[in-house]
This record gives structure tokens, sequence and C-alpha cells, in this order.
């Protein structure tokens, strides 16, 4: 009989040869020191550099480690639906190949998955806490601009959530699987999606404060113009009543 698994973490990966090794050494380790079952899963989204060599040779010393290798480039939503879809396990979270967020915020997550659906974490309520390692003009835009987007989406799609694009949420099994289905954006605005969905299936969703730490990325203006598009893409889904 096939042993269950408990734990799947996905990890979306776009050109991280150099942060995804320390990121799977950290996960590792604190999966081994769990008494549960678990299982790594990074979903390569066409990586023109040396992630997936790295991440191919790192499945002879990381527990349970798969790599799903795409050669074409699909959209971190594209590919974090994919891992979903793809896991086993009874609870299901997905991560940042940057470690922005420690997987040690799991240990208070799991005390509130009795009462809920989805847990996600949040840098916009009490007790979060975020770390910028941007400074001068590229830090005020960036505040400025991520300001406007939260309001925009939480009017237009999801009130009462007060951060959705914050990767590290953890889903039950049966509800990954119901509302990765019914995905359609695959880019910047996935995270908005989903939770849509899980609130149209009548999931009920926890939001809890993490610490985050922005590392340098690739989330520019333009960044910003994609997911303002897919946001409305997605208000017409609601308004034309397409997740029921």
């Amino acid at each position: 009989m096939e042993n269950k698994i408990y734990l799947s973490i996905i990890i979306p990966a776009y050109n991280e040869e150099k942060r995804i090794a320390d990121t799977l050494v950290d996960i590792s380790r604190y999966l081994s020191k769990r008494d549960y079952s678990s299982e790594i899963i990074v979903v390569n989204d066409g990586s023109k550099d040396k992630t997936s060599q790295i991440v191919s040779e790192m499945k002879g010393t990381i527990h349970n480690l798969k790599f799903i290798d795409n050669i074409k480039n699909q959209g971190k939503g594209g590919v974090v639906k994919q891992g979903m879809l793809e896991a086993t396990g009874e609870y299901r979270l997905f991560v940042d190949a940057d470690n922005a967020i420690s997987i040690n915020h799991l240990d208070n997550f799991w005390q509130y998955t009795k009462e809920y659906d989805v847990v996600i974490g949040s840098i916009e309520i009490e007790g979060a806490q975020k770390k910028e390692k941007y400074e001068g003009f590229s830090k005020i835009y960036r505040n400025v601009l991520g300001k406007l987007s939260k309001y925009l989406v939480r009017a237009l799609a999801v009130w009462e959530i007060h951060d959705t694009q914050r990767a590290f949420k953890l889903f039950k099994g049966e509800s990954a699987e119901k509302i990765f289905s019914c995905q359609t954006i695959m880019r910047w605005g996935f995270d908005i999606e989903v939770l849509v969905i899980a609130k149209k299936f009548g999931y009920k969703i926890k939001e809890l404060p993490v610490a985050w730490l922005n590392p340098p990325g690739r989330v520019n203006f333009m960044s910003y113009i994609n997911t303002l598009k897919e946001l409305l893409q997605i208000k017409w889904n609601i308004v034309r009543g397409k997740y029921k």
C-alpha cells in the first residue's frame, strides 16, 4: 500500500539558480525535524539559467524531492497550478523560491486547519513584519503602487482579504484540487483568482501575519500593470458568473 503524503510543498522556479539550493536545504532541514510525511515539488517555469541542473542534482540529497521540468514558460500561476494538481499531500503549501517567508511560519498555521480550508500569509495585518532591500525612489514607488494595487484587489475581488499576493498559502488537498482545477489566470494575478474561487466554493480562509524579507526580484512597474489587467479579467469573470 502506498504511503500517504501529509504535506506537499510546491515551489515555482524561474531563473532561480542563485537561490533555489539554499531554499531547498532550508525547507528540507525543517521537514526532517517533523514527524509527518512530506514531499517537495519544484516546478521549473522554462528557466534559461542553471535552475534545472541544480534542482536535478539535488534530487540525490533532498529527501522526497520531485522535479517538474517545463521547457516552455507558462507563468507563475501556471506552474503553481501544475504543482498543486500533481501533489498528493493531504495539505498543500506553495512558497516562493526566494525564501522570502521562512518555512518556520508553518508551525503557526496548523492550529487553524481544523476550522479553515485555506490559510494564507499576510504582511498587511497586525503582527506582520516587512523588511525592505530597496531604497530611495524605488522603495517609494513600490510601496505606493503596492498599497494602491492591494486596495484595488480588495475593492474589485476579495474585500475581506488584506493581502492576496504573499506566496505562502496552505490548502487542504481536496480544496486545492477543486480550486486549482478552476484556475484560468496563469501569471501574476493567479493569487487573486484562487482566493476568489475559494470563496465561491464556500471555503473558509484565514489570513495570518508573517515576516517577509522583500528581496530584489522581477517585480517592476509592468508587473503591476499586468496584474491590474488580470484583476479586471477576474472581475469580469465574477460579473459573468464564470466561477459558479
